[in-house]
């Protein structure tokens, strides 16, 4: 598995106006997501490391009390168990990356299939 077309990939619908394809390795989960405009993604923790990359749009997180308005080219790095949450503006399309792979996400893979 050394290469992945996310164009040709099964679009996995993780939250409410949050879906795209992901790929997973033993040690990561690699997603190229869509985040419709308005969404809110309440305030969560989890133990993964996460960086969430935008590629396009206007994607407000806060982390641990910060706040900041990200934009294309801008990565939010989201530390483990930190308590974070995102508002997207606009509709947005992000590249997020977390460490250990999702199992939740690959459970939820098969759950579509």
């Amino acid at each position: 598995m050394p290469f992945i077309n996310f164009n040709a990939g099964k679009v996995i619908r993780i939250w409410d106006g949050i879906y795209g394809t992901l790929a997973h390795s033993d040690q990561q989960t690699f997603g190229h997501l869509t985040i419709d405009a308005g969404t809110i993604l309440p305030e969560h923790s989890h133990f993964h490391e996460q960086w969430c990359h935008v590629l396009e749009g206007e994607l407000e997180f806060e982390i641990a009390g910060e706040r900041k308005l990200l934009t294309s080219g801008m990565t939010a790095y989201i530390p483990s168990n930190a308590p974070h949450s995102a508002v997207a503006h606009t509709t947005c399309k992000v590249i997020d990356c977390f460490t250990p792979a999702r199992q939740d996400f690959i459970e939820l893979e098969k759950q579509r299939t």
